[in-house]
């Protein structure tokens, strides 16, 4: 097992932003579902800086104490779902945003989509970095 030695911050900023993200996403998916587009959109918006807060807070944490074990499968599939999420997140916002202005349900239908594919990731990302894995 891989001990974390670094300051407290770095770690604790990224797990407050990896649930800030988590939740706001999860909303983003539930108000879409429901039909609510502003609601779905607002909560897209609010997981960009979350989104920032949670790699900002992994990248502070890795320089800190992590860096040693860049070898760790599970590290290398966090950032890669980290990193290749912001671009499923960033299509998701465009097509709420979308959908808010046309009162489009194709495009309604995407972001929803779009975001329940990023909870997803997100879960397979938060399972991993739990367990660890090899």
């Amino acid at each position: 097992m891989i001990a974390y030695t670094g300051p407290f911050w770095p770690l604790f900023l990224h797990v407050l932003g990896a649930m800030l993200l988590f939740g706001v996403v999860l909303a983003a998916l539930i108000a879409g579902a429901a039909g609510h587009r502003a609601a779905a959109f607002r909560s897209l918006v609010v997981a960009v800086p979350a989104w920032v807060l949670m790699r900002g807070g992994a990248a502070w944490t890795y320089s800190n104490g992590y860096s040693a074990v860049k070898s760790q499968t599970w590290l290398k599939l966090g950032m890669n779902i980290a990193d290749g999420g912001l671009i499923v997140l960033l299509l998701a916002l465009g097509f709420a945003y979308w959908s808010q202005r046309t009162s489009s349900l194709r495009t309604s239908r995407i972001a929803t989509a779009l975001s329940g594919v990023y909870l997803l990731l997100l879960a397979f990302a938060w399972l991993a970095m739990s367990g660890k894995w090899n």
